[in-house]
């Protein structure tokens, strides 16, 4: 099985900016008869002003780390395996160096995790520049609150003016050195107006910092009403201090929460062995390096071994665990012939394999590949997020400024005081972080599970839209049933052998790739009848097939095949009516225009299908069943299941149709299949849902994917959506609410009525802690039960 999406991800330069940007940036902009692309839409404003300008500067802008060209795909220096890294929040910026997010100034991360973790030099660094900060600040706020609440503990001999020059010491390594990350952040925001939290974070901390060193070198330019008896103006470099060493505090708390939303992407790499025992062909065995297994080498894994790649059984039988890939907790019995996917655990017999599949096209690797892909995309509800995200920075640096004046034109004395505590403070606590981490974090740590219980998420808004799903349109072979077709019985008309009318059709059936044909093809095998060369061969979609086998005319299908080839096939359908009342499929033949018997095939339910139809009725979901097969075994299989509606005899292209008809119905509508025939129908669904056991296209054109080919999937899937959704609910209305409450307090809108007016200190802290909230919350997801 192979799932792949091969969508175009190269990497551009912003001509204004500099930044890497992908071709999936939204802001781009044709000039010239040439695409350029922008990290945000400031950017790409800027440019439309005056192309020229930029497109000159842009030369400057490549550094040694790396060679670029504006509107084509940059090469970087370093090996074309270099990590790539890529902003949570806005998946569209990426660059192949760490660094920090010129759009909201987070710490890139790694595109694709890897199975042992990097070194996180952000965090390492936050964590160093947190330490150091703390042991400063806390000294510097202990002499502040011993000021102001009990003055007598202080030192004899110790004057105001001495305090004041210490605290500037010791608060001044933690503003500059501590807070220098945020004010090179605010700074860019500031230069390409992506206005983020560090605009208001830096904005805050200096304000404090730099009224606190005008008012202790001048402190006579301050009106008498702010000094104090011996002429000295109340300062604030506790208050910037402890802001920065807070700040960097919750920077290194979310980043530590961050690491852990990649958690089920290494899970999933730590699975894959390092070596695996190749048989050589004198019967030699040896141990390699996994990188060194080719295609059609010969493998035996022993019990409690990993499956080194994707094969097949060539000889033994045994158990394997595919829990890991699959979510089964059951162990899967393989024979001779049977499908073994890479990183399983086989648990008791030796197997000999053949190797089908190896690196990037394992299932192993396509899953990672897919979940890092969705992981990285955006789902609808975050529009909501992203519009509010673009007005609010401005809006809170206006509220600030209102702020300020309103303090100090009617507030108490001292009024600037109040006034820059107040602005500060509303900058501090209105950073909005939690806000922007609210969507991607949940879907990240969603993906990353449903991958773990073996649902593939093509991207956010497959995920988004499954809870709101309430019709689901399934195909039946390979959906409903095994796939796994057999022959089972074979009736012959009058002047017509069994033995010959089987020679006829397997020979021709060898010619399709129906899955049908393979059972009539293997069924002459095991009767060892002898196949001969077709001519003429022509496949009637959603028909039959017809052609010539020793000079004689076959035609193999449905009535609506005789009928357009105007044989009369009534009381031969007739007679076939037996079979399909068992729920057969039936396959009508005919040989030079002469009605000449039918076979019988018959391909099992699935076990886990019965039940899984059930909990989707208990979910409220009508299910839908699509086949070409006769009404008969389509209306048996049915009602052996419980579906509510059948269309049965539905060419491939009306399966497409009847979706149409659902949806112009109000319906939210759901496909479920797994052929090539599939795959319109699957694209065209509010969400299409493929069965990894069946063809690539059909996942291509899936939103998502049960690599089981399991019907119990889509009840996990629709269990996760439900549960993110309601978990970006949580996380947005707790952004939402935090802002709304804490911008009017910050603001001092409680003081008139209590006296109650808001630290600095306190807004940072709680800025800081509603970042990890948002995070925390997200992680819950890990543990949800699917």
């Amino acid at each position: 099985m192979k799932i792949s999406f091969n969508r175009e991800s190269s990497q551009l330069k912003d001509p204004v900016c500099g930044m890497d940007v992908s071709r999936d940036s939204r802001y781009y902009y044709n000039y010239s008869g040439k695409d350029y692309y922008f990290c945000s839409e400031q950017c790409l404003l800027k440019f439309k002003q005056n192309p020229q300008n930029y497109l000159k500067e842009s030369e400057s802008i490549c550094n040694d780390k790396q060679s670029c060209s504006i509107g084509t795909q940059i090469t970087h220096k370093k090996d074309s395996q270099a990590t790539q890294y890529t902003c949570p929040m806005h998946p569209e910026i990426v660059q192949d160096y760490p660094g920090s997010c010129p759009r909201c100034g987070m710490a890139l991360e790694p595109v694709v995790a890897k199975a042992v973790e990097e070194k996180n030099e952000e965090l390492i660094d936050m964590s160093r520049r947190f330490w150091v900060s703390a042991v400063l600040s806390v000294p510097v706020f202990i002499l502040a609150m011993s000021v102001d609440m009990m003055p007598s503990l202080l030192p004899d001999g110790m004057s105001m003016k001495m305090v004041q020059w210490i605290e500037f010491l010791l608060a001044t390594p933690v503003v500059v050195w501590g807070g220098w990350p945020f004010f090179v952040r605010g700074y860019k925001s500031l230069q390409t107006m992506n206005l983020n939290m560090f605009t208001l974070i830096a904005i805050g901390i200096f304000v404090a910092w730099a009224y606190s060193v005008v008012a202790l070198i001048m402190p006579h330019i301050f009106p008498p009403m702010m000094q104090m008896n011996d002429g000295l103006v109340h300062l604030y470099f506790e208050a910037a201090a402890v802001i920065t060493t807070l700040v960097l505090l919750g920077q290194v708390l979310e980043l530590r929460a961050r690491s852990q939303t990649n958690a089920a992407i290494r899970l999933l790499l730590e699975l894959a062995p390092n070596s695996a025992r190749i048989v050589r062909d004198d019967g030699n065995e040896e141990d390699i390096a996994l990188e060194m297994v080719q295609v059609g080498d010969i493998l035996r894994v022993r019990p409690g071994e990993k499956v080194p790649v994707d094969g097949v059984v060539i000889d033994g039988q045994s158990s394997v665990d595919e829990s890991m890939v699959t979510g089964e907790p059951v162990a899967v019995k393989k024979f001779a012939g049977e499908k073994l996917i890479g990183a399983t655990i086989n648990s008791s017999g030796t197997l000999l394999m053949r190797t089908q599949k190896i690196g990037a096209d394992t299932l192993l690797s396509q899953i990672i590949d897919m979940v890092s892909k969705a992981q990285r995309s955006r789902a609808p509800i975050q529009k909501l997020a992203d519009v509010v995200s673009s007005y609010f920075v401005p809006a809170v640096i206006g509220i600030s400024l209102i702020t300020f004046f309103i303090w100090w034109i009617w507030g108490s004395e001292p009024r600037l005081a109040y006034a820059i505590v107040s602005a500060v403070s509303v900058l501090i606590i209105a950073c909005p972080c939690a806000l922007g981490l609210a969507t991607p974090i949940s879907i990240m740590v969603a993906t990353g599970r449903g991958a773990t219980s073996g649902v593939l998420i093509k991207n956010a808004e497959a995920l988004e839209i499954m809870q709101k799903v309430d019709t689901l349109v399934v195909d039946k072979t390979g959906t409903l049933t095994e796939g796994k077709p057999k022959l089972v019985n074979l009736h012959a008309e009058d002047g017509f052998s069994e033995e010959e009318l089987l020679r006829l059709v397997a020979s021709l059936e060898r010619a399709s790739e129906h899955p049908l044909s393979e059972a009539i093809v293997n069924g002459a095998k095991e009767r060892d009848v002898e196949l001969v060369k077709v001519e003429s061969f022509n496949s009637l979609s959603g028909m039959g097939i017809t052609g010539e086998v020793d000079g004689q005319r076959v035609a193999v299908g449905n009535l609506k095949l005789f009928e357009s080839l105007n044989i009369n096939a009534l009381e031969l359908s007739k007679k076939a009516d037996i079979e399909r009342f068992e729920g057969k499929i039936v396959m009508l033949v005919a040989v030079d225009s002469t009605a000449a018997g039918f076979i019988a095939i018959t391909d099992p339910i699935k076990e886990s299908t019965k039940e899984a139809i059930h909990n989707l009725h208990a979910q409220g979901i009508k299910v839908v069943m699509l086949t070409g097969d006769s009404r008969t075994t389509a209306e048996i299989v049915a009602k052996k299941l419980g579906i509510d509606e059948v269309h049965a005899e539905v060419l491939p292209e009306q399966k497409a149709e009847i979706i149409k008809k659902l949806q112009a119905k109000g319906h939210i509508v759901a496909m479920a299949g797994d052929g090539i025939n599939d795959a319109p129908a699957l694209a065209l669904a509010h969400v299409g849902i493929a069965m990894g056991t069946g063809a690539d296209i059909a996942m291509e054109s899936a939103g998502i994917t049960l690599v089981k080919g399991d019907l119990r999937g889509i009840v996990r899937a629709r269990v996760l959506s439900r549960a993110t959704m309601r978990n970006i609910r949580q996380n947005l209305f707790f952004a939402f609410f935090y802002n709304s409450v804490g911008i009017p307090i910050a603001a001092g809108v409680l003081y008139p009525f209590f006296g109650i007016l808001l630290s600095p200190m306190i807004a940072a802290a709680a800025m800081s802690f509603s970042s990890v909230s948002v995070i925390t919350n997200s992680l819950r997801l890990k543990g949800i039960k699917l």
